[in-house]
């Protein structure tokens, strides 16, 4: 099944306020070939070699494209520093505040809001996995309130065995279902019972790609079924319930209201979302000036940054009137009313704690070089020192397992990854994590059970295979 990125660049685009896209503008030869390459290492390694040579919308396009990557190969944190998205939010936004308003817990808020509703729909930046882990927490609340299927954007409509075979494979969807914790969200709605719809088109336009997901989605679930409950997982704005973040377009979540005739529940993670913090920000220019000196024409992935020192956002803002340790809404402290950026736009703002509280105070020294057909190639070291995010335990059901760089056989990048034992090669990893360089260590995040574990080369040759069991956290 080929790639799809264009359409879903065409949304993030029209979101962020930019031009869309369209095939016939895209003209860069190093940006083709990226979309065009087999899987995320190649496409990675492809970035990486051609990145230096793009400037202006090309090089903001291409760095979206390795935050994709990066974050499917298990480098979350560096996908949020990599691609520091923030959004515009209204000019006129008060952040609320204590003793007005009040921290609840997000999970508990939204079913008690859900309990009444036909449809809810929940999105996520693309690039950042973290908001993912929401809807695998939602998966059993919805479906004990009478929920019965699960529409998931990134999912293609061609792979008919899915809801049979009970996990996605590499062919089931969009780059963006390649990335583990998207397939969490697939197994665990088949192990419940929910029924996986697949629900997108890509349009001519970016309105007719709204019209035709709400009418997907009211055809293929909601007509002529008075009994179905619908939840769905989609990307930025398409939960929108009114024009704003799409400029003049009508998102989808309006037009299935109308379709409907049904309240959709709109639950935004996208407007107050990690970036990087304002401590972090001098170290990350230093160690940008020292990769754009590593060469005098090859100087690695590089995004354009302002070079003053920034305001805390928004996001960090909040996390330091209220310090959630988990997904939090904010809700009135008389009439319990949930808190929402965009009032009438969508319902409530999830805000969602810090991802990795390890600091990336890294050093020019860390430059990590990739060697690629004879010549060197700097990046960025790995965030936060290595550490991977807490928030990959996924509520206690995963633990830790060490790997570390032996596997890669000395060939560097590597991508190290687990796959279920029951299922096929194809089968979209449980976890994976990419090496840059010798030495290394880390860990996979994994349920107790058995799993085939391997590492890969960027051509897609595997260096590497054994089986593994990795036991419960009261066994370890």
């Amino acid at each position: 099944m080929p790639p799809r990125p264009l359409s879903v660049v065409v949304g993030i685009m029209v979101w962020l306020g930019a031009p869309a896209l369209s095939a016939r503008n895209i003209t860069t030869p190093e940006l083709l070939a990226a979309m065009q390459q087999p899987h995320e290492l190649a496409r990675y390694r492809y970035l990486v070699k051609g990145m230096p040579q793009l400037s202006g919308p090309d090089a903001g396009l291409a760095q979206q494209f390795l935050a994709f990557c990066e974050n499917e190969m298990g480098l979350y944190s560096e996908a949020v520093r990599d691609f520091p998205l923030r959004s515009r939010l209204p000019a006129d936004l008060q952040l609320p505040r204590p003793p007005r308003w009040q921290a609840a817990d997000a999970l508990d808020t939204i079913e008690e809001l859900a309990a009444d509703r036909r449809i809810v729909m929940v999105n996520e930046a693309h690039h950042d996995a973290h908001t993912r882990a929401l809807t695998l927490a939602l998966l059993p609340r919805l479906r004990a309130l009478g929920f019965t299927h699960l529409a998931i954007e990134a999912l293609d409509g061609r792979d008919t065995e899915l809801q049979r075979r009970g996990y996605p494979t590499l062919a089931s969807g969009s780059e963006y279902l390649h990335e583990p914790v998207y397939g969490e969200i697939v197994r665990a709605a088949i192990r419940l019972g929910f029924v996986i719809v697949a629900y997108d088109e890509p349009g001519s336009s970016p309105q007719e790609r709204e019209d035709l997901q709400a009418r997907n989605l009211y055809r293929r679930v909601l007509a002529g079924n008075p009994k179905a409950r619908l939840l769905v997982h989609a990307g930025y704005a398409h939960i929108d319930k009114a024009p704003g973040r799409l400029g003049r377009v009508h998102p989808m979540a309006e037009r299935l209201q109308k379709l409907a005739g049904s309240e959709v529940l709109s639950i935004d993670q996208t407007d107050i979302r990690e970036d990087l913090p304002s401590t972090e920000h001098e170290a990350y220019l230093r160690v940008l000036g020292a990769l754009r000196a590593y060469h005098p024409i090859v100087t690695g992935p590089v995004r354009p940054v302002d070079t003053r020192q920034p305001v805390d956002s928004a996001y960090h803002q909040l996390i330091g009137l209220y310090a959630p340790q988990a997904p939090i809404v904010l809700r009135h402290a008389d009439t319990g009313a949930p808190w929402s950026a965009r009032p009438g736009v969508y319902d409530l703002s999830v805000i969602l704690p810090v991802a990795n509280r390890n600091a990336s105070d890294y050093t020019e020294k860390d430059l990590v070089s990739l060697r690629f057909d004879g010549r060197d190639y700097a990046v960025l070291p790995p965030a936060a020192g290595g550490h991977r995010p807490g928030w990959l335990a996924l509520a206690g059901t995963r633990v830790p397992y060490p790997v570390d760089a032996d596997l890669c056989m000395t060939v560097f990048p590597c991508l190290v990854e687990a796959h279920y034992s029951g299922e096929t090669e194809d089968a979209v990893a449980a976890d994976r994590y990419l090496f840059l360089k010798r030495g290394a260590r880390n860990q996979l995040w994994l349920r107790p059970g058995a799993y085939r574990l391997r590492s890969l080369d960027a051509n897609g040759k595997v260096l590497a295979q054994a089986t593994i069991n990795v036991a419960p956290a009261a066994q370890r």
